[in-house]
């Protein structure tokens, strides 16, 4: 099983029964497979004139000093040849290829190596020994302790500058040195990091203008950072992870299944927490301002405790409870299905699963928050016929002031206590279950630990990788975008949140997890389209807040239209008689016994009176169509709907005019790129002539110098 690599076992210091095997890879076999693996290698430094900007001049001074984290040299770049190494700007073979190369090649090797042949079954790849508990773990090594500097010449300390420069909380106002995290541990956690702190800046803006803004912006960004590696192919670069792929494999009816179980879970939570607001409405309606009374400590609060928002809070921190439940069903049973699914890839894999994990969640988180803000007290009839769910709960009304503060509490409790209970978990699990596995394993203190047996005391980083990650940071962009005209404050909770995130995340990946394995990344993958999708999304529900859940049309429709000739009197417009006219009148003694109100919650004044008000736009009775909807009705629909569009087609054009304007490559690195492919065409063909220059010096006859020739002119 070694193909080329050398290996050596040691014994454990902790666990006798222990055997760590260290693998290590000959320049040679480095060579092989980075040309394997296609992997990009420096030929030249940049020759070009750095650019400027105001942004970089403003952030230059929150960067950590140069003199702590040298900056890392630009080179032109091109993908490694063994038979052409002199090309290559090899200044010291042992630092060639940087450690997350080398990891990244060693498991492309351990993932592919057979391992027992049966006949006609060959059995390939450690992963299948893991599974099978034949090895505990396979992980790189970090370089050093991150809390102490190595004293060995050789230790780039690289683990150890991350913590200090990015993890510590002291370091929360320096900008990532994200050169530093690519070149640690690797692509894809970089290009996570990069994404996270241009999404974490960007939150700083207005989140209306934000939404396109981030999509695109991102791109470019992404595309400048990463500029390194954005062109190195995947040829061999993924596992295959099912063979039999080709066989029919009856997963559909399952996956029908638990989709279906699933829908109806999340119909069943939000219809049994609409049900529990129905019922402590009437709870609180009838002993809330009692029980207020009766306190007297807590009689400031009187006018501000009513039982809307008493139901309110109470019904979100339930959603919130069963949100955090259904999530760990979800999760079990997306990943059930995938599997089922036996994807080819191990990105096919995870598309499969990111799509799946997405739309539960999105169901799951956002449900609650799109029945307020677009179902609520909608359909709720008139006084004398109200609509009733199961024929006994009557359907929820809206405050008098409207939905939109109910929404507010909703969007706050489940976005914040989200973020708590997640940063809760990201922190004090991994430092526990770090805690408890060192207390278990404690050896005398003549006895030096090792750096392998140090980081496997460490968490893994999981299958998954950053998926849960990406899935925390997108449902938190549904919650910033999806509803942020009812809730304005969302990016900046989300704004503090992140600030808390990166730091929280790096501290994870430097001093509790084990070193992941390097993964090729271009892009954030799967989760760009969905941002996307979103985004456009929310264009369409903030226009529906605005236009049907505040008042903002209706008010507009009265001073345009309503408040002058023929509908009113006056002959200016005017704000006055808003009020009366968004009150229609019902007639008590139209009451039918069945549903007059509760004598128990019947207030004291209904018996002296002859009509009521109520929020809705019918005529009056007396009217030969009393308790339709009236003319004002129609017109505020008609103004909601011509709102939306119009909205819509500006904030999509302005989309348009931004992509149009915000190239995804700027041209300084199209320059760069255009420069690095000259330069290397130039280098090889240069150097192809001077191995044929060689060649030709020596003694050979003329059919083996047309051949030489021949080899040399195809190689050019």
């Amino acid at each position: 099983m070694n193909m080329g690599v050398e290996l050596e076992a040691t014994q454990s210091v902790v666990d006798e029964k222990l055997i760590y095997v260290k693998v290590h890879m000959p320049f040679e076999v480095l060579c092989t497979y980075a040309e394997v693996l296609h992997i990009k290698l420096p030929i030249k430094p940049n020759d070009l004139a750095p650019q400027s900007s105001t942004y970089n001049c403003f952030t230059r001074h929150f960067y950590p000093s140069e003199d702590v984290i040298a900056k890392e040299p630009e080179f032109f770049t091109a993908p490694f040849r063994k038979d052409q190494l002199k090309c290559f700007f090899v200044k010291d073979k042992e630092q060639f290829f940087t450690p997350a190369m080398r990891s990244r090649m060693a498991y492309y090797i351990l993932s592919r190596a057979p391992y027992e042949v049966r006949g006609n079954v060959k059995k390939f790849g450690f992963n299948k020994l893991l599974d099978g508990g034949v090895y505990k773990a396979a992980y790189p090594l970090h370089d050093c302790r991150f809390n102490v500097k190595s004293k060995e010449p050789s230790c780039p300390n690289e683990r150890f500058l991350l913590f200090n420069e990015w993890a510590h909380p002291k370091s929360f106002y320096k900008m990532q040195p994200l050169d530093l995290i690519r070149c640690y541990f690797g692509e894809k956690i970089g290009i996570y990091f990069a994404w996270l702190g241009f999404y974490t800046v960007m939150l700083t803006l207005a989140a209306a203008v934000g939404l396109c803004c981030f999509i695109y912006g991102y791109t470019t960004r992404e595309s400048s950072t990463w500029s390194k590696e954005v062109c190195d192919p995947q040829i061999g670069g993924e596992i295959i992870m099912c063979p039999q792929c080709d066989k029919i494999c009856p997963y559909w009816r399952l996956n029908s299944t638990c989709e279906s179980s699933k829908v109806l879970l999340i119909i069943a939570s939000v219809v049994g927490v609409i049900v529990y607001r129905l019922a402590m409405f009437i709870t609180f309606s009838s002993n809330l301002h009692s029980h207020l009374n009766n306190r007297k400590e807590l009689e400031p609060f009187k006018e501000y405790v009513t039982p809307q928002m008493a139901t309110s809070i109470t019904a979100s921190f339930i959603s919130l409870i069963i949100i955090m439940i259904l999530n760990n069903v979800y999760e079990k049973v997306a990943i059930l299905i995938t599997d089922f699914e036996l994807p080819r890839t191990k990105t096919e894999y995870e598309n499969s699963l990111t799509l799946k994990m997405f739309l539960f969640q999105f169901v799951n988180y956002y449900s609650s928050c799109f029945y307020i803000a677009f179902f609520k007290g909608k359909v709720v009839g008139y006084p004398g016929e109200p609509v009733y769910w199961l024929g006994t709960f009557r359907n929820e009304e809206c405050d008098p002031g409207g939905c939109l503060t109910e929404l507010t509490t909703q969007l706050s409790i489940i976005m914040t206590g989200k973020a708590i209970w997640n940063n809760i978990q990201e922190v004090l699990l991994p430092w526990l279950k770090n805690l408890m596995f060192r207390h278990c394993t404690q050896v005398s203190s003549e006895k030096v630990i090792p750096r392998w047996e140090q980081d496997y005391q460490l968490q893994p980083m999981g299958k998954l990788g950053l998926f849960y990650e990406y899935l925390e940071m997108v449902i938190q962009f549904g919650f910033v975008t999806l509803f942020v005209a009812s809730f304005p404050l969302a990016p900046l909770l989300a704004l503090f949140n992140n600030l808390c995130e990166i730091r929280i995340d790096a501290w994870k990946y430097t001093t509790q997890s084990r070193r992941a394995v390097p993964e090729k990344a271009q892009d954030i993958g799967a989760w760009q389209p969905i941002l996307q999708g979103v985004a456009i999304l929310a264009v369409a529900t903030n226009a529906a807040i605005i236009a049907f859940t505040s008042d903002m049309i209706p008010r507009l429709v009265y001073y345009w239209a309503f408040s002058v000739s023929p509908y009113s009197g006056g002959s200016e417009h005017t704000m006055a008689g808003y009020i009366n006219s968004s009150l229609s009148v019902f007639n008590i003694s139209h009451f039918i016994e069945m549903k007059r109100p509760n004598e128990e919650i019947t207030p004291y004044w209904f018996n002296n009176i002859t009509t009521c008000r109520y929020r809705d736009f019918r005529h009056p009775p007396g009217h030969p169509n009393q308790y339709d909807f009236s003319i004002y009705y129609w017109h505020v629909i008609a103004a909601k709907l011509a709102f939306m569009i119009v909205l819509e087609h500006i904030v999509y054009f302005t989309k348009f005019i931004l992509s149009y304007m915000i190239p995804d490559v700027p041209e300084a690195l199209k320059e760069q790129i255009k420069r690095e492919r000259y330069l290397t065409q130039v280098i090889l063909h240069e150097t192809n002539i001077q191995h044929f220059k060689e060649l030709m010096k020596g003694e050979g006859s003329s059919t083996t110098k047309f051949n030489i020739f021949r080899n040399c002119t195809l190689w050019v």
